[in-house]
Order: structure tokens, then sequence, then C-alpha cells
């Protein structure tokens, strides 16, 4: 193992404080220049380096970060990526890797399974580390509170990894549904074609032995410990855990909603229904499909509004889809004649229908055609990326270059933005613990249901001696 002996001369802006709050992205104001060395620029340690975790250790480099520390738990995956960084130090423990080199770092990425989320990036802000963490941000409800408490506290850059929020599309999108092209919204439905993964099952018996090259007891992290079964947990199907993943809609929603989240205020649902819930199976995965109901009050201005979410195959009524354009529908056909499974996003307005086949909210369609032939966007409101690349790079160079101070506008997907939007999607994942039709009565203010305590034990979550925050 090597160590990185230098020390960096120079302080990273924050982008968190400027939204203090606010509740929703209105801009930065970063507090501290950064002052680079110049002998060296900023330097990471990344956290999860296999799968979205390699691309986003690559992304931070090609931006001119220099990588000094790799962490993850699969030593394989660890040697694959210290090929593309030899000279970065290799650890298997997060907790090692910041006792040690933290003090010689700018920057965390966090890439790991949900579980270990917070864990990793609540113990790197509090060393004022900036943070760039995959979504959803966090795997509780609670530690999502945290996550944008310890940012505001602590004063760093912070980014959650939705893309799609860097996209000139989902921005003007968000701008023509402010501008009131579609009218009052009081209805939006997100469909996903999620989970690709096993969910709706129960824990496997017996045990495997620990591959040699993985470090198990870092894996489990902060979760209760049980025995490693091979294909079962590590290194892809622990999304539709509920130890350590967030189901299909932790994983996608942060993508999906985000369009909808950021244009209509979708903050601090104050009920929620499981519409189709066939349960968590045997209090150890996510059911295999479900369909939720959130319903928000009148907020700043805007309407009452309930939001529809559909996984595992489930779709909006007939009714909806038929106002989808025709070669959508066709597409809607075919899914349910057993073909590929769709993903959508539909805002319902008093003067039309905003539709999104995309599912980071990029491509946008204003419905019935007809009706919007000729239109033109609103005048532009919310910044635009200079920077030209794919959705993955363009948020990394906005990230790093609001660290640098380079980059007045700030993190648009910023902790106060991103806990905000995890809070309200992970009490969808509350109502899946309730029975079918059974409304949560949900206190976002307090954290808790109001008329169904029994939900709120799994607000938070008790650590595992050693993984605490």
């Amino acid at each position: 193992m090597t160590h990185q002996t230098n020390r960096r001369g120079f302080l990273g802006r924050s982008a968190a404080a400027g939204a203090i709050g606010v509740g929703y992205w209105a801009g930065t104001s970063p507090v501290l220049k950064a002052q680079e060395s110049s002998l060296e620029g900023l330097s990471a340690a990344c956290i999860g380096v296999g799968g979205k975790g390699g691309s986003d250790t690559s992304h931070i480099a090609e931006q001119g970060v220099n990588i000094a520390a790799l962490c993850d738990v699969d030593g394989d995956t660890l040697d694959k990526k210290s090929r593309e960084f030899p000279k970065a130090a290799k650890y298997q423990d997060f907790r090692e890797m910041l006792d040690e080199i933290g003090d010689k770092v700018d920057i965390v990425t966090v890439s790991t399974p949900d579980h270990t989320h917070a864990a990793a990036a609540v113990r790197a802000m509090r060393m004022k580390k900036h943070i760039y963490c995959q979504k959803p941000l966090t795997w509780s409800i609670s530690e999502a509170r945290l996550m944008r408490d310890t940012a505001n506290e602590m004063g760093v850059v912070t980014q959650m990894g939705n893309q799609g929020t860097s996209e000139d599309g989902l921005r003007e999108a968000v701008e023509v549904i402010r501008s009131g092209a579609i009218g009052d919204v009081t209805e939006v439905h997100v469909w996903s074609n999620r989970p690709v993964w096993p969910q709706g099952k129960g824990r496997p018996e017996g045990e495997d032995p620990i591959p040699e090259s993985l470090n198990w007891d870092c894996w489990i992290g902060p979760a209760p410990m049980r025995p490693f079964k091979k294909g079962e947990y590590h290194s892809f199907n622990w999304r539709g855990w509920v130890d350590f993943g967030t189901g299909a809609l932790g994983d996608m929603a942060c993508h999906t909603t985000n369009m909808p989240v950021m244009a209509l205020k979708l903050w601090d649902p104050v009920a929620v229904t499981a519409v189709k819930n066939p349960g968590i199976f045997e209090g150890e995965t996510y059911p295999a499909s479900s369909a939720l109901m959130f319903e928000f009050p009148e907020r700043e201005g805007l309407p009452a509004c309930k939001f529809h979410w559909y996984d595992g195959g489930e779709l909006p009524n007939d009714e909806l889809i038929s106002k989808l354009p025709e070669s959508f529908q066709k597409r809607i056909e075919q899914q349910r004649s057993g073909g590929r499974k769709t993903s959508g996003a539909v805002l319902v307005g008093s003067k039309g229908v905003l539709f999104s086949p995309d599912d980071y909210g990029a491509k946008y369609y204003l419905l019935p055609e007809e009706d919007f032939d000729g239109y033109q966007p609103p005048e532009q409101t919310l910044p635009r990326i200079p920077y030209k690349g794919g959705g993955d790079q363009r948020q990394k160079w906005e990230f790093v270059s609001t660290v640098k101070g380079e980059y007045e506008p700030g993190t648009m997907s910023n902790f106060n933005y991103a806990g905000r939007l995890t809070e309200t999607i992970l009490v969808g994942n509350l109502a899946l613990r309730a029975g079918e039709g059974e409304r949560i009565e949900w206190n976002a203010k307090e954290l808790k249901s109001s008329n169904l305590p029994a939900v709120n034990e799994f607000v938070a979550r008790e650590y595992r001696q050693g993984w605490e925050i």
C-alpha cells in the first residue's frame, strides 16, 4: 500500500450554504475562494470504484483531480481500477482510508451500495471534504436529513449523482412547467422499468465461502451481519434487499421524478398510500411490483397535487396512456404483451400535458401536439452548464468547477436539494411496510407517521457496532 505525503494548500468553496433554508435549488453562493497551489491541484479519495463507481472515479480525474486513494471492499475490483491510477493508495475499509489520508484530500466520492452512503459521506463531511455521492443519497429517511444538515454545518460543496439534473433538456422542461405552459398541474404519473434484479423473495439458507478478495465485514458495514451467499447480494443484486438497497423506487426515482419534483416543488408529502402492495417479502426484499400514491398540499401558490408511482411493470390507466404519442402507445401495447418494459413521466395540467420518455428528464413533449404547434420555450431562468460532454461528465464538471470556485451558480443537485428529494421518495418505501390501501399520514418536519406509528421504526436504523454515524 502506498501513502501520499504531500498536503494541498488550499480550501474549496462551499456550494451548500447558499441554498440553506430554501429546500430546492435556487442558485448557490460559495463562501471560500479556492486558492490553487502552484505545485498541485485538487486531490480525491474514491469509495466504491467498480461499476458506476469506476466511471465516477474516472470522470472526476478527467476534470484534473488527482486520484490519491481508491477504496473498494472487493480486492479484485480495487486492483483493476488501480491499473488506471497506479499512484493511488489502496484500501478496502473507508474508515481506515479517511483516518490515514483524510487530511491529504479535498474531495471524497461515494459510489457504494445505498446502505453505506451516509456512513462514508457524513464521516468525510465532518472532515470538511467536498462530497460527490451516488443516488439515492441515502438508505434511510433520517440519513437524508442528516446529510443535508451536515453539509450545511460544514460548508462543503456537495453533489448527488442524478446526472439528469445537469442536462439542458431537464432544466428547460422545468422552466416550461414553471412558466404555466401546461397550466396548473394536479397529477403526476411516473413509471419505471425497474426492478431488473430479484425482488419478492426470502433469504437463502446456508452460506458460501467468502472469496479471498472480498472484505465481507466492510461490505455489510452498518447493516446487520448475515452469511455470504454467492450472487445474492454482492456485487449487484443488493438493491432488492431491504437491509442494503431501496428497491426500484430508491434506484430510479431520483432520476425519473427529478424534473417534476424540481418544477413543482414536490417536497414533504402529507400522505402516501401503497395502492398495489404485495408487501415486503418475509421482511427481506421489496415486492416484485408496486404502485404508490403520494399526496402534496398547496405549496407556494401551487395547487394540491397527487403523484403516482408504478414499478415492476405496473402502468397508469388507459385514459392517461391515450394522451401519449401513438409511437409510445405502441410500446405500451408491446409491454402488455410481454415485451420490454417502458419508463415515463407525465405531468397533467389544466392546459395540457408534459411527457418525458427519458429516465433523466432530458427529453420532453408537450401534448396534445396540435395545441403546442409553434410553441417557443420561455425565457431562460436556470443556468446552463457550458461544458460539452455526456451527462455524467457534465455533472462532474459542475461539481469540480464549483469546488475550484470557477463556476458561480454552483451544483444544482447539492444536498439541500438532493436530501429533500431523497426524503420525499423514501417515504414511499414506508408505505410498503403497511397494508395495501393503507394511507400513511406523514409529518415531514418530525420525520414520522402520525397515524401508523409502527412504520416509524423504519425511518432510521440501529447501526452495527463500529459503523455508527
